[in-house]
């Protein structure tokens, strides 16, 4: 064999051997993420990772438009044990309930002794729904709460301030609709749909009454208050506030509504915000948002939400992808997509941020909500719970019982299951 051939076997091999070296350092991750939370600002994020990191692939994948269909679709994937999925994004609501089936991997490790003090750069809230006796089970994606939506244009056209009670919402939808007499526009669309929303729908007048449902893991149902929540937003349906078949809106119907331009006044969270100020929009630089209103008499309330990062306990990929949820939690990260696609910050200082607040003017005034709104109840069996308001909820705007049937059978039901 002449000495050229031998070299260019050599270099042909040890370009082989290389290019093996390269192939087995990469790492795929696959990542899950809600249809509804901007996936085309998120691929954005996750290619600026690619570009820092470049032995990692990350790959997307989207479903779901209600909390309940991801959840169906995660929950099937974590009971088959798929590694396939390295990283998904979870409700508020289930990063504790993951934990316990043992679908999730506590970030410990990579967070190290100092996972309390890391957690505290959170708002509060976010710390505590994804710490799990003492185990940080998940790290926040982004905050959310409820707010109103309005269309700033119709208000000021009628001389109509922005409500401050359900009562001043009714009679300004009234006011507008008598005058624009458009029979397309919606005086409000809210969560009536059996979905996690209307779990929120029903809350909202019931704590701004001051009523609580739950109680050190004990049902406190305040059955007066219950009926008077349930009438308040069947009135609206009756008074043709909210169109007859709200029993079939979900979240990102109420979302889509709006922004074609055909409601008033839209009970939704903030992610709602950057789909409005879209191209395709019709009611781009139209929009007003400002906290809830409150019963008469009563205070304002907000619903929590928010998004957290867990990574699956059957991934092939634990480390790399624990690294990759943090990059995604970061204040960098945190500042990209509030600017990007008006996802709350999980960070108190991102709110006074002045890239931030210049994109998302309103921003500015959104952490008091964020800080202030509740949490659904606290209980290890809440997917009953919820399963049972908003089952009652739905059937109450569909016109299967009354207020005070439906008061009366979510009561003795939660009575059964939170004894």
């Amino acid at each position: 064999m002449t000495l050229k051939r031998t070299m260019t076997l050599l270099l042909a091999g040890a370009a082989v051997t290389l290019s093996a070296s390269v192939a087995m350092a990469q790492t795929n991750l696959r990542v899950f993420v809600s249809s509804q939370h901007r996936p085309d600002v998120w691929r954005k994020a996750f290619d600026m990772y690619e570009a820092k990191n470049a032995n990692v692939k990350v790959m997307i994948e989207t479903g779901g438009n209600t909390s309940e269909q991801q959840a169906q679709y995660l929950n099937t994937v974590m009971t088959a044990k798929d590694s396939s999925l390295d990283i998904m994004i979870l409700d508020v609501i289930r990063p504790a309930q993951y934990a316990a089936a043992g679908w999730t991997v506590p970030f410990n490790d990579v967070l190290g002794s100092d996972a309390a003090s890391a957690m505290k750069r959170y708002l509060p809230a976010y710390a505590e729904a994804n710490t799990v006796d003492g185990k940080v089970v998940a790290l926040p994606a982004f905050a959310d709460a409820m707010f109103l939506y309005y269309r700033k244009d119709l208000l000021e056209k009628h001389g109509i301030q922005p409500p401050q009670t359900w009562d001043e919402l009714a009679a300004a939808a009234k006011k507008v609709a008598d005058a624009e007499k458009d029979p397309n526009l919606q005086g409000l669309s809210f969560q009536g749909k059996a979905i996690e929303g209307a779990v929120c729908t029903f809350l909202l007048p019931y704590w701004s009454m001051g009523k609580q449902l739950v109680s050190d893991g004990k049902l406190s149902f305040d059955k007066e208050a219950a009926v008077k929540s349930l009438k308040l937003w069947k009135d609206f349906v009756d008074q043709g506030v909210a169109k007859k078949n709200i029993a079939e809106v979900a979240t990102d119907d109420t979302r889509k509504e709006f922004q074609a331009g055909n409601v008033l006044f839209a009970v939704n969270w903030s992610y709602a915000w950057g789909q409005f100020q879209g191209a395709e929009s019709a009611v781009k630089n139209k929009v007003g948002v400002v906290k809830l209103p409150a019963v008469q008499g009563g205070q304002p309330a907000s619903c929590l939400g928010g998004w957290e990062w867990g990574v699956s306990a059957y991934s092939n990929n634990k480390t790399e992808a624990q690294k990759f949820v943090q990059y995604l939690s970061s204040p960098e990260i945190s500042e990209f997509m509030a600017i990007n696609a008006a996802l709350l910050p999980q960070f108190p200082e991102v709110y006074t941020d002045a890239d931030v607040t210049k994109a998302v003017p309103w921003f500015a005034n959104a952490k008091p909500v964020v800080e202030t709104a509740k949490a659904r109840p606290v209980t290890p069996r809440y997917n009953e719970v919820s399963e049972i308001i908003r089952t009652t909820v739905n059937g109450v705007l569909a016109g299967q019982s009354t207020p005070e049937e439906g008061a009366t059978q979510m009561e003795g039901r939660l009575r059964r299951v939170l004894r």
